[in-house]
C-alpha cells in the first residue's frame, strides 16, 4: 500500500522558494511535519505562515548554508528531540554561476556550485542518514538535473556537479543495501524558477531568456514527482525519474515556438 505521510518529518533543503517551497506546500496538504531548510529566514517564516494558515501544518525552521560542515551538523544535532528522527531528506538546495568557458571561469562561481550542489549534499546526507539507519526506516532523494547527462557550453562545472549528484545517489543506494532505506534521484529539465536569476546575478532580462518561447516545467511539476516516489510502497524504490518539458528533448534541444 501507499507510504503514508501523515506525521512523518521531512526536512527540505532549499525550502525558500522554486521546487523546495512547491514541496513543503504538497507535502503539507499530505499531512507531513516539515523541517524547512534554507538561509533565509525571513523567506522560510513567510513559507511556515501560509503552510499554517491553509493546512496546519506543523514546521520547524532550520535557517542554514548547507555549504558550511559545521553549521549542518550542529544544526541536525541541535534539532528537539520530538523532530530527531527524519523519516524523509530532501536534498534540494543548489545553484548554477554563470556561463564562462571552463577557460575563464570565475573560481568564486566554481566554489560556490561545488560547495552548495555536492559538499552541502554531502554534509546533509552525512548528517542525517546515520539516524535512519539506526531506526531502520527513511528515503533520501536528491535533486539532480538533466545537467547530469548532458554537458553545454560554459555549463561544464555545473554538470560535473549534478553529474556527482548522480554518482553519489546511486553510491549511497548502494551501500545502504540490506537496510530499508530507500534513495531516488529526481533529473528534471528546464524548471521556471530562480534558478537563472541566481545564474545571472539578477539580470532578470537574461534569466527571462532561458523560457521564453517554450513552456517550461513548473516547480509543482517536480514536487509532484517528488510525492509520487516517497508514497510507494514500502517495496519500491524509485532510482531515478529523469523529467523534461514536452517542449526540450535534450539538455541543449528545445522548441521555443510551442510555447507562449
Amino acid at each position: 500500500m501507499p507510504f503514508d505521510l501523515s506525521n512523518r518529518t521531512i526536512l527540505i533543503t532549499g525550502a525558500s522558494s522554486g521546487i523546495g517551497a512547491a514541496c513543503a506546500r504538497q507535502l503539507g496538504t499530505c499531512g507531513a511535519r516539515l523541517i524547512l531548510s534554507a538561509r533565509r529566514k525571513e523567506k522560510l517564516q513567510s513559507l511556515s505562515n501560509e503552510l499554517e494558515q491553509s493546512y496546519k501544518t506543523e514546521t520547524l525552521l532550520l535557517p542554514l548554508d548547507v555549504q558550511s560542515a559545521d553549521d549542518v551538523a550542529a544544526s541536525v544535532e541541535g534539532l528537539p528531540a520530538s523532530w530527531q528522527e527524519i523519516d524523509v531528506l530532501i536534498n534540494n538546495a543548489g545553484l548554477s554561476r554563470g556561463l564562462d568557458p571552463q577557460q575563464n571561469g570565475v573560481l568564486q562561481d566554481w566554489e560556490e556550485m561545488i560547495d552548495t550542489n555536492v559538499k552541502g549534499l554531502l554534509y546533509m546526507t552525512r548528517a542525517v542518514v546515520p539516524g535512519m539507519v539506526e531506526r531502520q526506516a527513511g528515503h533520501v532523494v536528491n535533486i539532480g538535473s538533466i545537467a547530469a547527462r548532458y554537458t553545454y557550453p560554459g555549463g561544464s562545472v555545473y554538470c560535473a556537479t549534478k553529474s556527482a549528484v548522480k554518482v553519489l545517489s546511486e553510491g549511497l543506494k548502494i551501500d545502504l543495501l540490506g537496510t530499508p532505506i530507500r534513495v531516488t534521484n529526481i533529473e528534471p529539465g528546464l524548471v521556471e524558477t530562480e534558478f537563472s536569476d541566481v545564474r545571472f546575478r539578477g539580470d532578470t532580462d537574461r534569466a527571462e531568456s532561458v523560457y521564453r518561447g517554450m513552456t517550461a516545467l513548473t516547480p509543482d511539476d517536480i514536487a509532484d514527482s517528488i510525492l509520487f516516489s516517497i508514497t510507494r510502497p514500502a517495496h519500491v524504490n524509485i532510482s531515478e525519474l529523469y523529467v523534461i518539458p514536452t517542449d526540450q528533448s535534450s539538455g541543449t534541444l528545445i522548441d521555443r515556438r510551442a510555447g507562449p
